[in-house]
Parts: C-alpha cells; structure tokens; sequence
C-alpha cells in the first residue's frame, strides 16, 4: 500500500493540498464530514425501517428519499477524502485504523450491491413484502449498519494515532 500513498502524496492533487493554504484544507475536511453525514443520516434511516422501525411507513417513501442522498453524501465524502489523505498520505502508512475503514467500506458497498440484487429490494416498490423478505431485508440493515458504524469510526480514529 506504501507506493500507492507516495504515489497520491506525489500527485498534482497532494501538492495542491499542502500548497493551497490552511483554509483548503480546512473546507475540504468540512466537506468530508457533510458527505459522512448525509451518507449515515440517510443510511441511519433507511437502515433502522429494514430493521422494522417505523413499519407504518412504507419502505418504498423511506427508500425514494434516503437512497439518493446516501449516494450523493458517499460520492462526496469519496471525493474529499482522497483530498485529504493525498495531503500526507505517506504518514498514514502504518496507521492500522486506514486498514480497518477501507475494508469497512469496501464490505459496505458489497452489501449495497448484494441488497440491491436481492428479490426483496427489487419488489418493495410494488408490493408488500413478506415476513420472511422482511427478515432478509433487516439483515442487510444490520450489516450496513455495522460496516459504515465501524468506517467512521476506524476514520475518526485516523487522525489520533
């Protein structure tokens, strides 16, 4: 992983970083953490109805809603954050909590591909879904859960080791 980190450190983009000043950092850290929340307020959400909080409303309304804006908030959260480890990433090499986020949301998105290719997911908007559908449904919540929960906390622990 070394000459991967020199190489993004090396970059256009790490020298940028480091040479723009105090305040792109600054935004862009900023940045970074409105893309983490709106990913996790929206998979928070989304999440806790597979898990049968909030039966009442329909997972198609909560699904239209929190889907996008986890999809943006990741994008965004993505692309800050290669700006920010491009800044030194060099010194993150030995850093153990770097080897804990990645692999967090590397099974993070898999469990999105896998929710989404699950008969269950494809059929919520049309019709009601099945005790046993929503079981597997509730499965995939809390493996989402777990794996963006323990992202951003392998990621918030970065910066302290």
């Amino acid at each position: 992983m070394y000459p991967f980190l020199a190489w993004l450190q090396n970059s256009v983009l790490g020298h940028a970083m480091r040479e723009s000043g105090v305040w792109t950092y600054g935004v862009v850290n900023l940045v970074h953490i409105l893309g983490v929340a709106s990913l996790f307020g929206a998979v928070l959400v989304l999440d806790l109805r597979l898990a049968g909080v909030w039966r009442k409303i329909p997972l198609a309304a909560i699904s239209s809603a929190t889907v996008p804006v986890a999809a943006t908030g990741f994008s965004i959260a993505v692309l800050s954050g290669i700006c920010l480890l491009a800044t030194k990433a060099t010194e993150y090499a030995g850093n153990p909590f770097l080897y804990i986020k990645f692999p967090a949301i590397a099974f993070g998105l898999l469990n999105v591909l896998a929710l989404n290719a699950s008969a269950a997911w494809k059929e919520h908007r049309i019709r009601q879904l099945s005790p046993q559908e929503q079981s597997k449904l509730a499965a995939f919540g809390g493996v989402s859960l777990f794996c963006w929960l323990t992202a951003i906390s392998a990621g918030r622990m970065i910066g302290y080791w």
